[in-house]
């Protein structure tokens, strides 16, 4: 017989937690909300809304005149608000604090190593195309490098000026650790480098608390949308620390060969994970013989 825990750590972050509540606040009242990009990058989850009224789209122009557009917990370039308004379109704005907050710092230090003439570089550690990312490169107009991993940075290094100031920052959901050594690779070379603590700290205990989790199962099964940056490190993370990982998006794609009899099985997620699919899936790997 299969033992199996949930871990209670996972789920959604406060962020995804406050634009989802916004979302079916107002569609208890209206018959539909245009999201622009996905509110939660979960796919069972988009559906589940889908189901109230809320319909996803990739650009503003998808949005009719003065219709109601929601902007997710990742945030928008200014750019975005100002076609907004253009447009006559209501905004409920739902972006993160935290991301809030990263996008002011990075204006700031923006104009900090711009200042009397120099020529200072902003580093974004994030995912290119990621939206969190996006939003942040419209603070500062595109004028900063955005790097993925250390293979992107070592390929960046000959363009970089080591001369003059950089500061860097990372995407709100992206792993400590690995933030950790692009900063040390920058400072192996010389840089005149200020690091910024730009991870979420729900995001960065998680890292945490997951590692634990992972090594204390025989089995983790990581349940999360594909899209799902977040999800995309912590089922890495996970397996790094137990082989006996697989990611699954739902319970539809559990397969019993993979478990054991007497198996201590964990099921976990991402920020965009939502609880009841995490507990269904409990549920169902509970019932395999």
């Amino acid at each position: 017989m299969l033992k199996v825990e949930t871990d209670p750590g996972s789920g959604f972050c406060g962020g995804v937690i406050r634009a989802i509540t916004k979302a079916e606040s107002y569609l208890s009242s209206h018959e539909r909300l245009y999201s622009l990009g996905a509110i939660v990058h979960n796919e069972a989850e988009l559906s589940r809304l889908q189901a109230q009224g809320l319909i996803t789209v990739a650009d503003l122009s998808q949005v009719p005149d003065g219709e109601t557009v929601l902007i997710r917990a990742h945030g928008e370039p200014p750019e975005t608000y100002k076609a907004a308004a253009d447009r006559n379109l209501q905004v409920i704005d739902c972006s993160c604090p935290v991301v809030l907050q990263l996008q002011r710092r990075i204006r700031d230090a923006y104009a900090r190593i711009h200042e009397h003439g120099a020529h200072g570089q902003v580093i974004i550690f994030g995912r290119v195309g990621h939206a969190e990312v996006l939003g942040l490169l419209g603070q500062v107009n595109g004028d900063a490098l955005v790097v993925e991993n250390e293979s992107m940075l070592e390929a960046a290094l000959p363009g970089l000026d080591f001369s003059q100031p950089m500061e860097i920052f990372s995407q709100t959901t992206k792993s400590p650790s690995e933030y950790d050594r692009i900063c040390e690779i920058l400072r192996s070379r010389g840089a005149k480098l200020t690091v910024n603590d730009t991870i979420c700290a729900q995001v960065a205990s998680r890292h945490e608390r997951l590692a634990v989790f992972a090594k204390d199962h025989d089995i983790i099964i990581f349940v999360s949308g594909r899209s799902s940056s977040n999800g995309k490190v912590l089922s890495d993370l996970c397996a790094s620390v137990n082989p006996r990982t697989y990611l699954i998006g739902n319970a539809r794609e559990l397969s019993a060969d993979w478990f054991k009899e007497g198996d201590s099985v964990g099921v976990c997620g991402a920020t965009s994970t939502p609880k009841w699919l995490l507990e269904k899936v409990a549920d169902v790997v509970s019932k395999i013989r």
